[in-house]
């Protein structure tokens, strides 16, 4: 807490976890009146790749999601699938939402495998490294490619967008 001219203001956080919300307020006979409140809200860097303000090598897109290259992919063709709406937990969704992305996600997968063949597409919702929903599809060849221990591989910029380009127009 800290004083204000208008008395004093409380940061509270987590909002959700990427913002703070300030509360100013004032005693009044030991009485707290809120006088305004504002959010801050920080963008998730999925938020921001969606939005344009950070780079991606974009695989495929629609209304509510998005589908790009992880930079640090298990696999060529390691795809993240991300909402434009940020929601930090992926069971958060709403059930129509998690419905809808699973069925962009099963779209984005066979255009990997038709890009990329494999055995299968490993899928994995994990979440703790960026609060921001997302689903990892993997293409497979052993159970051991969905490893997210194993080091990762490190593919240049023109293999990276050869990449994206092929899964995006088998998406198409």
């Amino acid at each position: 807490m800290k004083a204000t001219p208008m008395g004093a203001a409380v940061l509270l956080r987590p909002v959700p976890r990427s913002a703070d919300l300030i509360i100013h307020y004032t005693l009044i006979n030991g009485v707290a009146f809120i006088i305004h409140f504002t959010l801050y809200i920080e963008m998730t860097i999925f938020s921001k790749i969606v939005q344009g303000e950070i780079p991606s090598y974009r695989c495929a897109e629609n209304d509510e999601f998005y589908a790009f290259l992880d930079i640090n992919p298990l696999a060529q063709g390691h795809t993240l699938v991300v909402p434009k709406r940020e929601v930090d937990y992926f069971f958060d969704l709403t059930d129509d939402e998690l419905s809808r992305m699973i069925v962009f996600a099963k779209r984005v997968a066979a255009a990997i495998r038709q890009a990329y063949p494999c055995r299968k597409v490993g899928m994995a919702v994990l979440g703790l490294e960026v609060n921001h929903a997302h689903i990892h599809l993997v293409p497979l060849q052993s159970e051991g490619d969905m490893d997210f221990r194993k080091a990762k591989l490190q593919l240049s910029a023109e293999v990276m967008q050869q990449t994206a380009d092929a899964i995006l127009a088998a998406f198409r």
